[in-house]
């Protein structure tokens, strides 16, 4: 799983954990969606998303939905994990530390990564900005590669507002943009002299932004179980999107699964 793939990753778990019975006269916190601080929740997921970054073709995924926190500091919010260190006086602004996984990829036989070379597993992360408003929640973070697989660094910003807030059916849009260092698109999207083939030439990219939008949302079936579904569309920017790796660059995500809080 590419960079790219982590960031949808992101968003189908942090989705999937985020939005079950939220209510709105709870304060909401966010990671990847705003959700309610006063519950805790468990459940599963299968979500499609691309083989790879730039893939045509999705693959399944289970995947399990965990939000823990603890005294409005700690959390655990599907597969990011941090600290939030200040509040402002009303609350509306939070700054913290966060800690995300980046999934690398392998060359799959068949697919235009066949024969490379593996790109690692790693984990980022850093400080984090969550600024609640009447018209929504707005959030931004600048990452750096803490495992040292790419030694790069992304940063993204992203508004999330409740499009319906019913206490049975909730509905909620995202749109975001993510910036990509040079490093990070030479590490997940490049293609190295010793991995070039005829048809795919050796690509050493520059840094791009790429766009993002979605959906998401939950359906309460008993006082803590709720359907979780959504979709998140990226398109990859153009320094990515003109590796020879890409297939293209709409890469898509669709998700459901069942969540209980407690």
């Amino acid at each position: 799983m590419s960079l790219h793939h982590r960031l949808a990753a992101t968003v189908l778990l942090a989705s999937l954990a985020g939005i079950a019975q939220a209510q709105e006269s709870t304060r909401q916190d966010l990671t990847a969606i705003p959700v309610a601080r006063s519950f805790n929740l468990v459940g599963i997921g299968v979500g499609l998303i691309p083989r790879f970054s730039g893939a045509n073709e999705s693959r399944s995924m289970v995947l399990p939905v965990v939000r823990l926190g603890w005294r409005d500091k700690l959390y655990w919010n599907a597969l990011q994990a941090g600290a939030w260190l200040w509040d402002s006086a009303d609350g509306s602004l939070r700054v913290g530390l966060a800690v995300e996984p980046r999934f690398g990829w392998e060359g799959e036989a068949g697919t235009r990564v066949a024969g490379m070379e593996k790109r690692d597993f790693s984990v980022e992360g850093g400080p984090n900005i969550q600024w609640r408003t009447p018209a929504g929640v707005f959030y931004a973070s600048f990452y750096h590669d803490l495992g040292g697989a790419s030694d790069a660094s992304t940063a993204q910003v992203q508004f999330i507002r409740v499009l319906l807030g019913r206490q049975a059916l909730r509905l909620n849009g995202l749109v975001g943009l993510q910036w990509f260092s040079a490093r990070s698109n030479e590490y997940y999207f490049g293609v190295r002299p010793g991995e070039a083939r005829p048809g795919r030439p050796a690509y050493s990219p520059g840094a791009s932004v790429s766009v993002q939008a979605g959906l998401n949302g939950s359906y309460a079936l008993t006082s803590r179980g709720s359907l979780l579904f959504g979709a998140v569309l990226n398109r990859i920017g153009e320094a990515a999107a003109d590796s020879p790796i890409v297939e293209t660059p709409w890469q898509g995500v669709v998700y459901t699964g069942l969540g209980w809080s407690f």
